[in-house]
Protein backbone atom coordinates (compact mmCIF):
# COMPACT_ATOMS: atom_id res chain seq x y z
CA UNK A 1 0.00 0.00 0.00
CA UNK A 2 2.44 2.52 1.18
CA UNK A 3 4.69 1.75 -2.01
CA UNK A 4 1.55 2.00 -4.33
CA UNK A 5 0.17 5.25 -2.85
CA UNK A 6 4.33 6.80 -3.09
CA UNK A 7 3.91 5.93 -6.79
CA UNK A 8 1.01 7.36 -7.53
CA UNK A 9 1.79 10.62 -5.60
CA UNK A 10 5.08 10.90 -7.46
CA UNK A 11 3.94 9.85 -10.88
CA UNK A 12 1.14 13.43 -10.26
CA UNK A 13 4.48 15.33 -10.26
CA UNK A 14 5.25 14.49 -13.53
CA UNK A 15 2.02 15.78 -14.96
CA UNK A 16 2.95 19.41 -13.81
CA UNK A 17 6.11 19.12 -15.71
CA UNK A 18 5.22 18.63 -18.82
CA UNK A 19 9.12 17.65 -21.05
CA UNK A 20 10.16 16.78 -24.53
CA UNK A 21 10.42 12.81 -24.36
CA UNK A 22 6.78 11.88 -23.55
CA UNK A 23 7.58 7.94 -24.00
CA UNK A 24 10.11 5.65 -22.84
CA UNK A 25 10.96 2.02 -23.79
CA UNK A 26 12.52 0.00 -20.91
CA UNK A 27 14.35 -3.68 -22.04
CA UNK A 28 13.65 -6.05 -19.10
CA UNK A 29 16.17 -8.11 -18.74
CA UNK A 30 14.51 -10.85 -16.85
CA UNK A 31 11.53 -10.67 -18.09
CA UNK A 32 12.23 -10.84 -21.36
CA UNK A 33 9.52 -7.74 -22.29
CA UNK A 34 9.43 -4.21 -23.09
CA UNK A 35 7.52 -1.97 -20.86
CA UNK A 36 5.76 1.37 -22.29
CA UNK A 37 6.06 3.88 -20.22
CA UNK A 38 3.92 7.35 -21.17
CA UNK A 39 5.63 9.94 -18.80
CA UNK A 40 3.01 12.30 -19.29
CA UNK A 41 0.60 10.43 -16.64
CA UNK A 42 3.61 8.25 -15.31
CA UNK A 43 1.70 5.06 -16.63
CA UNK A 44 2.93 1.63 -18.46
CA UNK A 45 0.66 1.96 -21.32
CA UNK A 46 2.03 -1.38 -23.28
CA UNK A 47 3.94 -4.42 -22.88
CA UNK A 48 5.31 -6.28 -24.97
CA UNK A 49 7.68 -9.79 -25.01
CA UNK A 50 10.65 -10.26 -26.99
CA UNK A 51 13.41 -12.09 -27.30
CA UNK A 52 15.85 -13.80 -24.23
CA UNK A 53 17.60 -11.72 -21.98
CA UNK A 54 16.84 -7.85 -23.70
CA UNK A 55 19.49 -5.45 -22.78
CA UNK A 56 20.55 -2.97 -25.32
CA UNK A 57 17.73 -0.60 -26.44
CA UNK A 58 17.65 1.79 -29.34
CA UNK A 59 15.19 3.56 -31.37
CA UNK A 60 15.84 3.81 -35.41
CA UNK A 61 16.47 7.49 -36.69
CA UNK A 62 13.13 7.94 -38.12
CA UNK A 63 11.40 6.97 -34.54
CA UNK A 64 9.42 4.03 -36.78
CA UNK A 65 11.67 0.95 -35.21
CA UNK A 66 12.90 -0.22 -31.99
CA UNK A 67 15.96 -2.22 -31.93
CA UNK A 68 16.55 -4.77 -29.19
CA UNK A 69 19.08 -6.91 -28.29
CA UNK A 70 18.13 -10.27 -27.39
CA UNK A 71 21.36 -11.57 -25.75
CA UNK A 72 20.30 -15.19 -25.62
CA UNK A 73 18.77 -15.60 -28.92
CA UNK A 74 21.93 -14.19 -30.60
CA UNK A 75 19.89 -11.36 -32.17
CA UNK A 76 18.61 -8.29 -32.59
CA UNK A 77 15.26 -7.71 -32.91
CA UNK A 78 13.75 -4.68 -34.87
CA UNK A 79 9.82 -4.25 -33.45
CA UNK A 80 7.18 -1.56 -34.19
CA UNK A 81 7.59 1.60 -32.21
CA UNK A 82 3.60 2.16 -31.90
CA UNK A 83 2.80 -1.48 -31.38
CA UNK A 84 5.64 -3.62 -31.11
CA UNK A 85 4.98 -5.65 -33.56
CA UNK A 86 8.13 -8.04 -34.44
CA UNK A 87 9.25 -6.51 -38.06
CA UNK A 88 12.33 -8.48 -38.66
CA UNK A 89 15.23 -10.53 -36.83
CA UNK A 90 18.73 -9.70 -37.92
CA UNK A 91 21.55 -12.20 -36.57
CA UNK A 92 24.31 -9.92 -34.40
CA UNK A 93 26.80 -12.41 -33.41
CA UNK A 94 27.65 -14.57 -30.01
CA UNK A 95 25.38 -12.82 -27.32
CA UNK A 96 25.00 -9.45 -28.04
CA UNK A 97 24.74 -6.65 -25.69
CA UNK A 98 25.25 -3.10 -26.49
CA UNK A 99 24.94 -1.21 -29.28
CA UNK A 100 25.24 1.85 -31.20
CA UNK A 101 23.53 3.00 -33.79
CA UNK A 102 25.72 4.53 -36.40
CA UNK A 103 25.60 8.67 -37.35
CA UNK A 104 24.13 7.96 -40.20
CA UNK A 105 21.58 5.18 -39.38
CA UNK A 106 22.60 2.71 -41.84
CA UNK A 107 24.73 0.70 -39.49
CA UNK A 108 24.08 -1.02 -35.98
CA UNK A 109 27.19 -1.49 -34.45
CA UNK A 110 26.83 -4.48 -31.73
CA UNK A 111 29.49 -6.08 -28.62
CA UNK A 112 29.21 -9.71 -28.80
CA UNK A 113 30.12 -10.67 -25.50
CA UNK A 114 31.02 -14.19 -26.04
CA UNK A 115 32.71 -13.73 -29.12
CA UNK A 116 35.33 -11.12 -28.17
CA UNK A 117 34.47 -9.17 -31.33
CA UNK A 118 32.30 -5.93 -32.48
CA UNK A 119 29.92 -6.91 -35.34
CA UNK A 120 28.32 -4.11 -37.75
CA UNK A 121 24.67 -4.74 -39.26
CA UNK A 122 23.28 -3.39 -42.45
CA UNK A 123 20.30 -1.65 -41.60
CA UNK A 124 19.25 -1.73 -45.02
CA UNK A 125 20.23 -5.75 -46.33
CA UNK A 126 19.50 -6.12 -42.48
CA UNK A 127 23.07 -8.60 -42.46
CA UNK A 128 26.10 -8.98 -41.03
CA UNK A 129 28.42 -6.20 -43.18
CA UNK A 130 31.67 -7.26 -41.47
CA UNK A 131 33.51 -8.10 -37.83
CA UNK A 132 36.02 -6.84 -36.01
CA UNK A 133 38.18 -8.49 -32.99
CA UNK A 134 38.18 -6.94 -29.44
CA UNK A 135 39.06 -7.60 -25.98
CA UNK A 136 37.91 -10.58 -23.99
CA UNK A 137 34.12 -9.99 -22.99
CA UNK A 138 33.22 -7.00 -24.78
CA UNK A 139 29.98 -4.59 -23.68
CA UNK A 140 30.21 -0.77 -24.12
CA UNK A 141 30.46 0.46 -27.60
CA UNK A 142 30.30 4.02 -28.76
CA UNK A 143 30.76 5.76 -32.50
CA UNK A 144 32.38 9.00 -32.13
CA UNK A 145 30.11 12.25 -33.36
CA UNK A 146 32.53 12.71 -36.53
CA UNK A 147 32.51 9.42 -37.58
CA UNK A 148 36.46 8.31 -37.31
CA UNK A 149 36.06 6.35 -34.42
CA UNK A 150 34.44 2.79 -33.67
CA UNK A 151 35.29 2.17 -29.40
CA UNK A 152 34.93 -1.17 -27.78
CA UNK A 153 35.17 -1.83 -23.98
CA UNK A 154 36.61 -5.53 -22.92
CA UNK A 155 35.32 -6.40 -19.33
CA UNK A 156 37.51 -8.76 -18.80
CA UNK A 157 41.02 -7.10 -19.94
CA UNK A 158 40.32 -3.95 -18.87
CA UNK A 159 40.68 -2.07 -22.08
CA UNK A 160 39.12 -0.43 -24.74
CA UNK A 161 39.81 -0.54 -28.42
CA UNK A 162 39.91 2.42 -30.66
CA UNK A 163 38.97 1.04 -34.16
CA UNK A 164 39.75 3.36 -37.05
CA UNK A 165 36.56 3.43 -39.36
CA UNK A 166 37.97 3.95 -42.14
CA UNK A 167 40.29 0.66 -42.04
CA UNK A 168 38.51 -0.84 -39.55
CA UNK A 169 41.45 -1.91 -38.22
CA UNK A 170 42.34 -1.25 -34.33
CA UNK A 171 45.13 1.07 -33.75
CA UNK A 172 45.10 0.89 -29.70
CA UNK A 173 44.14 -0.91 -26.94
CA UNK A 174 43.61 1.74 -23.97
CA UNK A 175 43.99 0.45 -20.79
CA UNK A 176 41.94 1.40 -17.97
CA UNK A 177 40.65 0.31 -14.61
CA UNK A 178 39.38 -2.70 -14.04
CA UNK A 179 36.15 -3.74 -15.74
CA UNK A 180 35.21 -0.84 -18.40
CA UNK A 181 31.57 -1.41 -19.10
CA UNK A 182 30.13 1.72 -20.78
CA UNK A 183 31.65 4.42 -23.49
CA UNK A 184 30.00 7.84 -24.03
CA UNK A 185 31.19 10.40 -26.21
CA UNK A 186 30.57 14.36 -25.34
CA UNK A 187 28.42 15.74 -27.56
CA UNK A 188 30.89 17.93 -28.94
CA UNK A 189 33.26 14.76 -29.36
CA UNK A 190 36.12 16.13 -28.07
CA UNK A 191 35.93 13.88 -24.90
CA UNK A 192 34.92 10.39 -24.63
CA UNK A 193 33.79 8.74 -21.19
CA UNK A 194 34.39 5.54 -19.90
CA UNK A 195 33.19 4.02 -16.91
CA UNK A 196 35.14 1.35 -15.47
CA UNK A 197 32.55 -0.69 -13.07
CA UNK A 198 35.40 -2.83 -10.71
CA UNK A 199 37.62 0.06 -11.10
CA UNK A 200 34.59 2.44 -9.58
CA UNK A 201 35.86 4.97 -11.30
CA UNK A 202 34.66 7.14 -14.64
CA UNK A 203 37.79 8.17 -16.93
CA UNK A 204 37.38 11.13 -19.40
CA UNK A 205 39.45 11.04 -22.02
CA UNK A 206 40.76 13.32 -24.62
CA UNK A 207 40.30 12.19 -28.41
CA UNK A 208 42.65 13.96 -30.01
CA UNK A 209 45.59 12.81 -28.03
CA UNK A 210 43.68 9.20 -26.84
CA UNK A 211 45.00 9.76 -23.56
CA UNK A 212 43.37 9.78 -20.12
CA UNK A 213 42.98 13.12 -18.38
CA UNK A 214 41.22 12.81 -15.67
CA UNK A 215 39.50 9.94 -13.59
CA UNK A 216 36.59 10.48 -11.45
CA UNK A 217 35.95 8.54 -8.27
CA UNK A 218 32.48 8.45 -6.35
CA UNK A 219 31.22 8.08 -3.09
CA UNK A 220 27.64 8.33 -2.77
CA UNK A 221 26.45 9.04 0.99
CA UNK A 222 25.13 5.83 2.78
CA UNK A 223 26.44 3.52 0.23
CA UNK A 224 28.78 0.61 0.31
CA UNK A 225 32.46 1.37 -1.27
CA UNK A 226 32.20 -2.54 -2.69
CA UNK A 227 28.28 -1.05 -4.24
CA UNK A 228 29.85 2.09 -5.99
CA UNK A 229 29.59 0.34 -9.67
CA UNK A 230 29.02 2.98 -12.33
CA UNK A 231 27.96 1.78 -15.66
CA UNK A 232 25.46 3.93 -17.70
CA UNK A 233 26.64 7.40 -18.98
CA UNK A 234 24.71 10.28 -20.71
CA UNK A 235 25.08 13.70 -21.17
CA UNK A 236 22.27 16.42 -21.24
CA UNK A 237 22.00 17.83 -25.02
CA UNK A 238 23.66 21.23 -24.07
CA UNK A 239 26.83 19.13 -22.48
CA UNK A 240 27.52 20.67 -19.50
CA UNK A 241 25.95 17.81 -17.08
CA UNK A 242 26.55 13.90 -17.18
CA UNK A 243 24.74 11.59 -15.22
CA UNK A 244 26.35 8.06 -14.25
CA UNK A 245 24.04 5.13 -13.10
CA UNK A 246 26.08 3.56 -9.71
CA UNK A 247 24.84 -0.04 -10.06
CA UNK A 248 24.69 -1.28 -6.48
CA UNK A 249 25.31 2.05 -4.63
CA UNK A 250 21.33 2.67 -5.75
CA UNK A 251 22.16 5.81 -7.11
CA UNK A 252 23.16 8.50 -9.74
CA UNK A 253 25.74 11.07 -10.13
CA UNK A 254 25.39 14.07 -11.93
CA UNK A 255 28.71 15.48 -12.69
CA UNK A 256 29.60 19.01 -13.67
CA UNK A 257 31.69 18.23 -17.42
CA UNK A 258 33.26 21.48 -17.17
CA UNK A 259 35.07 20.92 -13.70
CA UNK A 260 34.16 17.19 -13.36
CA UNK A 261 32.69 17.79 -9.73
CA UNK A 262 29.92 15.70 -9.11
CA UNK A 263 27.15 18.34 -8.26
CA UNK A 264 24.58 15.69 -6.80
CA UNK A 265 24.10 11.90 -6.16
CA UNK A 266 20.29 10.96 -6.40
CA UNK A 267 18.97 7.48 -4.53
CA UNK A 268 16.78 6.29 -7.59
CA UNK A 269 15.69 2.60 -6.53
CA UNK A 270 17.89 -0.82 -6.67
CA UNK A 271 20.78 -1.02 -8.90
CA UNK A 272 20.53 1.12 -11.89
CA UNK A 273 22.11 0.69 -14.69
CA UNK A 274 21.22 2.64 -17.55
CA UNK A 275 19.47 5.77 -18.00
CA UNK A 276 18.34 8.10 -20.84
CA UNK A 277 17.92 11.85 -20.62
CA UNK A 278 14.88 13.71 -22.32
CA UNK A 279 15.50 16.30 -25.50
CA UNK A 280 14.82 19.89 -23.51
CA UNK A 281 17.91 18.12 -20.89
CA UNK A 282 15.33 18.45 -17.85
CA UNK A 283 14.70 14.73 -16.85
CA UNK A 284 16.39 11.66 -16.75
CA UNK A 285 14.46 8.46 -16.61
CA UNK A 286 16.76 5.72 -15.20
CA UNK A 287 16.19 1.85 -15.33
CA UNK A 288 16.26 0.48 -11.49
CA UNK A 289 17.32 -3.59 -12.42
CA UNK A 290 16.44 -5.15 -8.63
CA UNK A 291 13.27 -2.95 -7.99
CA UNK A 292 11.69 -3.64 -10.99
CA UNK A 293 10.94 -0.15 -11.83
CA UNK A 294 12.26 3.11 -13.16
CA UNK A 295 12.78 6.57 -11.79
CA UNK A 296 11.58 9.77 -12.98
CA UNK A 297 14.35 12.19 -12.22
CA UNK A 298 14.22 16.44 -12.50
CA UNK A 299 17.64 17.36 -12.97
CA UNK A 300 16.89 21.00 -12.04
CA UNK A 301 16.17 19.86 -8.40
CA UNK A 302 17.93 17.03 -8.11
CA UNK A 303 15.00 14.56 -6.83
CA UNK A 304 13.23 11.78 -8.04
CA UNK A 305 10.03 12.51 -9.32
CA UNK A 306 8.46 9.46 -10.10
CA UNK A 307 9.00 6.09 -9.40
CA UNK A 308 7.05 3.93 -12.18
CA UNK A 309 6.91 0.03 -11.95
CA UNK A 310 7.68 -1.74 -14.72
CA UNK A 311 8.69 -5.31 -16.19
CA UNK A 312 11.35 -7.52 -14.07
CA UNK A 313 14.93 -6.41 -14.26
CA UNK A 314 14.79 -3.44 -16.23
CA UNK A 315 18.29 -2.53 -18.47
CA UNK A 316 18.00 -0.27 -20.89
CA UNK A 317 16.01 3.35 -21.51
CA UNK A 318 15.33 4.49 -25.11
CA UNK A 319 12.78 7.95 -25.39
CA UNK A 320 10.84 8.91 -28.62
CA UNK A 321 9.18 12.51 -28.75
Amino acid sequence: MIRTFLTVALAACTLAAPAAAQTAYISNERGSSVSVVDLASGEVIDTFAVGQRPRGILLSKDGKYIYVCASLDNAVEIRDAKTGALVAVMPAGNDPEQFFLSGDGRLLFVSNEDDAAATAIDLETRQVAWQVEVGEEPEGIAQSPDGKWLLVASEEDSTVSWIDLATRETVLEMETDARPRHIEFTPDGKRVWIAAEMGQTVHVVDVVSRAIIETIPFAPPGALPYKVLPCGIRFTPDGKLAVIALGRADSIAVVDTQSLAVLHYIRTGGRPWHLAISSDGKRAVVANGTSDDVAVVDLAKAEVVARIPVGEGPWGVVLAE
